[in-house]
């Protein structure tokens, strides 16, 4: 049987997030050093590989569970139709664009902290969508959505639910890992842009209003 990276890649990446979750469920020290905190990655310590290990961390079981299902049913799409290089690079670049975002929404709050992998896996999903605006996503495993109408209304949720702290949920993180999944998606295949002018287009709309809302954010 033929070894194929491929098709373990995802699992492989699935299972280190899973073994460092469950470290952080049980080492409290091990936690609060490798979460996202703004003020240990602006202050003097200066610890900006957080905006990579707080993806390694999750708040429960039910948090790592969903990420990690989804990472696992959109990561071959990726795989298959632009490589495993360019998956890689969609993921953590996602997840860092989501910190970094993340990081300038609450640069003045030296307390706020946050976990979990959702930036790259909804970067990842927003890449699937790039490429398959038009496939069939199961919201919440039961009503049935394209693609593309799923990416408008959850980026419409997301940029009000950053504007009005909504839930307990790392917004704009999602929007980060959203915007940088669409963008590099698009970067990786420049064709789809053609093909999927009007889906992406529309998609991109609220990615503007985003923008603008953070550029006014002083």
């Amino acid at each position: 049987m033929a070894f194929n990276i491929a098709d373990i890649l995802p699992i492989i990446i699935i299972v280190l997030t899973v073994l460092t979750s469950i470290k952080g469920f049980n080492d409290m020290a091990f936690f609060d050093r490798y979460k996202f905190q703004v003020g240990a990655i602006l202050g003097k310590s200066k610890q900006w590989d957080r905006l990579l290990t707080s993806a390694t961390l999750h708040g429960d079981y039910i948090h790592l569970i969903f990420n990690m299902m989804t990472l696992y049913f959109f990561s071959g799409v990726i795989i298959q139709y632009q490589g495993i290089w360019q998956y890689l690079t969609i993921y953590f670049l996602s997840i860092i664009g989501g910190g970094l975002l993340s990081l300038w929404v609450h640069r003045k709050e030296y307390y706020y902290s946050a976990i979990g992998a959702s930036g790259g896996v909804v970067g990842v999903l927003f890449a699937a969508i790039a490429l398959f605006p038009d496939m069939t996503l199961g919201v919440m495993f039961i009503l049935p959505m394209k693609g593309w109408i799923f990416g408008i209304l959850y980026l419409g949720y997301s940029i009000y639910g950053m504007q009005t702290r909504q839930g307990n949920i790392g917004h704009d993180a999602h929007l980060g890992g959203a915007a940088a999944g669409l963008i590099l998606a698009v970067v990786f295949a420049p064709v789809i842009l053609q093909i999927n002018t009007l889906y992406i287009g529309i998609m991109i709309i609220p990615l503007i209003v985003l923008a603008y809302l953070v550029l006014r954010k002083k």
